[in-house]
């Protein structure tokens, strides 16, 4: 029997599409979305939106960027200095707060964007009760801020975004390998996004179609992390 030799996969461009028309919304994330297309119509001008690792807050944010202007910016970087910048925008964006965050900084940041009359979304992976926050007044100002969470997806809301991140590939996959996947893989966008890209390179390394057989063995090795 002749094997099919393999040959290395070209890096064929493609973008993952992460507009707002491109969010796909479930039970898990809905909550979330709608709070955020009621901008600026808050509840208070400070949100604090949490959910796992692979849950989808980056694809939100990037559409919430997209539709208001908001400026972005990764906790780790918040200082005096960049307060400014952030409250001359239409909004302003903090993410992964969990990471750390320069807690006079965040309060001047919380205080300039409420005399300036503009709103704060603040991501994180936790609650801000586990930030290590020690200034008392930057603590009463986050127990005010609204908080909405993103779950983990459910089967249906997986099973739509492994359809879409084939579908950034240009990949018809057979609806049965889809199905396939989501009763296998880890509940975590993160983990759908790395195994569409596994199965893609695996499936061109070997000419060949993409199988239940191919898919379950490429899915092991990314639970395996490899």
């Amino acid at each position: 029997m002749v094997e099919t030799p393999r040959q290395l996969p070209l890096e064929l461009p493609h973008e993952a599409a992460l507009s707002r028309d491109d969010y796909l919304v479930g039970g898990s994330n809905r909550a979330a979305f709608e709070l955020l297309e009621r901008w600026p119509d808050w509840p208070s001008p400070v949100v604090v939106l949490a959910g796992p690792v692979g849950a989808g807050k980056t694809h939100l944010v990037q559409a919430f960027q997209d539709e208001t202007g908001a400026a972005v910016l990764a906790a780790s970087k918040l200082d005096p200095q960049s307060v400014e910048t952030l409250v001359a925008a239409p909004a302003a964006v903090i993410e992964d707060a969990h990471l750390g965050i320069d807690n006079t900084a965040l309060f001047h940041l919380l205080n300039a964007a409420r005399q300036a009359g503009k709103t704060v979304l603040i991501t994180s992976r936790t609650w801000p009760a586990s930030w290590k926050i020690s200034l008392p007044d930057l603590q009463s100002r986050l127990r005010a801020a609204t908080p909405v969470e993103i779950l983990e997806p459910d089967d249906d809301l997986l099973r739509r975004v492994l359809v879409k991140l084939f579908a950034d590939r240009q990949i018809a996959v057979d609806q049965g390998v889809v199905d396939y996947l989501v009763v296998r893989m880890e509940r975590s966008l993160e983990v759908a996004m790395r195994a569409v890209e596994a199965i893609d390179q695996e499936a061109l390394a070997g000419r060949v179609k993409i199988t239940k057989p191919l898919a379950g063995r490429v899915l092991e090795n990314v639970h395996k992390g490899q």
